[in-house]
């Protein structure tokens, strides 16, 4: 704990380092995609399964809003840099028979880093294509399974074998005609190089083996297990709070700069700062980079407590990251909260089990969530639907964008475990999905100058409905804070759910 003096106050202080818990797409234990666009004319959902393995087989989940789509094509692609443009052959996805507006593939992804998975559609409109980022990176490792384990060693014996005999048998029989026998000396020149051959695949399948088995202490060490920075947390002068990236490993603190992570829907990093136990107060604030790659930002007014700290960054490359801490913290006196920075504190209280459709507003509007799944369950894809209604309980016409977008979600189970940062087109950070819409980044991923990374404003009023494509990664009790911007003062509902 360090203490914090001044002539006023005493201000008691204390700042921890959790350790990141696995995570992906700038999520804390929600690792698959959803994602929702047009390709072309034709509206799409689409769901990537990421696999926990790397290289491993993501399962593609593809639903069109309409009945006019009639082949649906995929493929893998770095999402900027080399290769972000040469796709390979795709794979052709499976329409149900059931349900002629769900198809569904699998894809092979080869390399951890910043994906993107390429849909491109045909149907009765024409042709049209959506590119989905997908940020890919191994989770865990795998046994190998006995019986596979059995048949790919029975193979390698009998290539290995096999090798030697062809070797000795082009040396021996090259070139003789139908019914020659060999000469002896080429039989003898056969067996000299039948051992030569011995002693090349023994020295290929013995570097082999080694290199296999640097791989595997590598993973069993944990070094090419997805291991982001955690959220290094300092509170100076009273209520400035510093955050820096720590990471676990040098293999992967040299994978993200914090000086160079770029802007996501107009700020360089969105930090969330959730009181525990209870989440029964959240900030959403945008600290500003300061020297040396970290991030400072002056907090506002909050109580005394132990707050979760999640920050979400996007690499240069347009990988996502979410930086995990905790920090606990004596009452601060700060000052109002400006532009895109927000509040809220529980007037409905701590996160209980159970579901809640209603959230007063501020204002004294209302927002209803607009459940069409009951009960809810874990894993599936789900379009979450929001209408927010004004003081005499109708529509509300006063929406504006809140940073570019009609709103921004964030699921969190009570636990903590499970954190995402959710807006309208998905779980997909918007600055990866600029990347992977325009493919403006060159050959060594740097972005060009004045690239914007936010989303364009809607010209048009905004509906009264919001709407977030997600699904709850697994059972258990969740609390939704749901951000909109209205007259220019930006309200949060708050709802709780049970996920079965």
């Amino acid at each position: 704990m360090r203490k914090f003096r001044s002539r006023t106050r005493i201000v008691l202080t204390s700042a921890l380092v959790l350790a990141v818990r696995l995570s992906l797409s700038a999520h804390v234990g929600s690792p698959d995609v959803y994602c929702e666009g047009d390709a072309g004319p034709y509206h799409l959902f689409v769901t990537v399964r990421v696999p926990q393995v790397i290289p491993g087989v993501a399962e593609i989940e593809i639903r069109s809003a309409t009945n006019d789509v009639r082949a649906i094509q995929i493929v893998p692609m770095r999402l900027s840099g080399a290769g972000s443009n040469f796709p390979p052959t795709p794979d052709l996805t499976q329409q149900s028979k059931e349900d002629p507006q769900f198809f569904t593939g699998s894809l092979w992804l080869m390399e951890s880093g910043a994906l993107k998975v390429r849909v491109s559609v045909g149907g009765t409109k024409g042709k049209g294509e959506l590119a989905v980022p997908v940020p890919a990176a191994a989770q865990r490792t795998l046994k190998m399974q006995r019986p596979l384990w059995g048949l790919l060693a029975f193979l390698m014996v009998f290539l290995a074998v096999g090798m030697v005999f062809i070797a000795g048998a082009a040396v021996r029989e090259g070139n003789l005609g139908p019914g020659e026998t060999p000469a002896p000396e080429r039989a003898r020149n056969a067996r000299v190089v039948m051992a030569i051959t011995t002693v090349v695949v023994a020295g290929i399948l013995y570097l082999g083996r080694a290199w296999w088995s640097a791989e595997d202490n590598n993973y069993q060490r944990g070094v090419n297990i997805f291991k982001p920075p955690a959220a290094e947390t300092k509170l100076e002068n009273g209520n400035r709070l510093v955050i820096r990236a720590k990471g676990q490993d040098a293999e992967w603190s040299s994978y993200v700069k914090m000086e160079k992570v770029i802007p996501d829907h107009g700020h360089l990093m969105h930090l969330f700062v959730i009181s525990s136990p209870g989440l029964d107060r959240m900030w959403h604030l945008h600290p500003q980079r300061i020297e040396g790659g970290a991030f400072a930002e002056e907090l506002p007014s909050m109580p005394a407590g132990r707050y979760q700290i999640f920050a979400d960054v996007v690499d240069k490359d347009g990988f996502p990251w979410t930086l995990v801490g905790s920090v606990g913290l004596a009452k601060i006196n700060g000052q109002p909260l400006t532009g895109d920075d927000s509040a809220w504190s529980g007037a409905s209280g701590a996160a209980q089990a159970g579901d809640s459709t209603v959230s007063q507003l501020a204002d004294g509007g209302r927002m209803v969530w607009r459940r069409a799944t009951d009960p809810l369950k874990a894993n599936l894809p789900m379009n979450f639907m929001f209408s927010v209604e004004d003081t005499f309980g109708q529509p509300a016409k006063d929406l504006e964008p809140y940073m570019g977008m009609t709103g921004h979600a964030e699921f969190v189970s009570l636990d903590l475990s499970v954190f995402a940062h959710v807006h309208p087109a998905g779980s997909v950070s918007m600055a990866a999905l600029e990347l992977a819409r325009t493919g403006l980044a060159g050959a060594s991923g740097e972005l060009p100058p004045g690239m914007p990374m936010a989303m364009p404003m809607p010209s048009a009023p905004l509906s009264s409905e919001v709407h977030f494509p997600y699904g709850f990664p697994r059972p258990g009790e969740y609390r939704i804070f749901v951000q909109i911007k209205r007259s220019g003062r930006v309200q949060t509902g708050v709802f709780d759910a049970h996920v079965r």
